[in-house]
């Protein structure tokens, strides 16, 4: 992918998340199950860093459950991050605005136990960008740390189907981007378009070994057929 095209989609989604940040807020009220079947093994000591932490809902969760250790969110978008902070009430959280795909903007502090980053690496255009992203995930996970995310797989969804957009709708044709991308739209309070895209089981797998990652665990979880995301536990490897 040329790196036009990257900053295109990147610059894509940020005004998505600018704009209708209020209304996508409106539809993330609770957790998916295959991200609470993860936090059950975060017992509540471990410091965790959540990655693309939208209006802090997992945040949310684990001050419910007590959690102690340090937590640190981040995400692009200021009006996300405003929800976010009312909701970290009772948990040791600090929030960081930045945009993921940037390599631009680093962390005070690494060697967190867990990282977390729940629909974000489908957000995340061209192979350099996602590489470059994961070298940090690594960077920032103690020896013995686990990295946990979850990858959109809305095909598995007729009515998602119809979300599906030509690429021409944000200036584009078919050409500039890769397989597995999509451009899907967005219907509620206001239009927006959205960059996504759709992980197989094998390409995550390939993406872990490039990046030094073990594979430790890769389910399906989410949505009435129990397939709207699939979900991977890495461990920091010794590449």
């Amino acid at each position: 992918m040329q790196a036009e095209t990257v900053q295109h989609l990147i610059a894509l989604n940020q005004k998505f998340y600018q704009s209708l940040a209020e209304s996508f807020s409106a539809t993330r009220g609770r957790l998916q199950p295959g991200v609470l079947s993860i936090l059950e093994g975060i017992p509540g000591e471990e410091s965790v860093l959540d990655l693309g932490c939208g209006n802090g809902e997992l945040a949310a969760e684990l001050a419910r459950r007590g959690h102690t250790g340090e937590y640190v969110g981040v995400d692009f978008s200021e009006g996300l991050l405003e929800e976010a902070r009312k909701r970290a009430k009772g948990l040791k959280a600090r929030f960081v605005q930045a945009e993921l795909a940037s390599g631009e903007w680093r962390l005070e502090s690494g060697d967190f136990d867990w990282v977390l980053a729940f629909a974000v690496l489908h957000h995340i255009p061209g192979e350099e960008k996602r590489l470059g992203l994961l070298a940090k995930v690594r960077g920032w996970l103690a020896e013995r740390g686990r990295f946990a995310h979850s990858n959109w797989q809305f095909l598995n969804s007729a009515r998602l189907w119809k979300r599906i957009q030509p690429w021409a709708a944000a200036g584009l044709s078919d050409g500039d981007v890769d397989a597995g991308d999509y451009l899907l739209d967005w219907r509620r309070d206001g239009a927006g378009l959205r960059y996504v895209h759709v992980y197989s089981a094998g390409e995550l797998s390939e993406l872990a070994g490039e990046s030094g990652f073990d594979v430790l665990d890769m389910f399906s979880s989410d949505g009435e057929g129990g397939d709207l995301g699939l979900y991977g536990i890495w461990g920091k490897g010794n590449g």
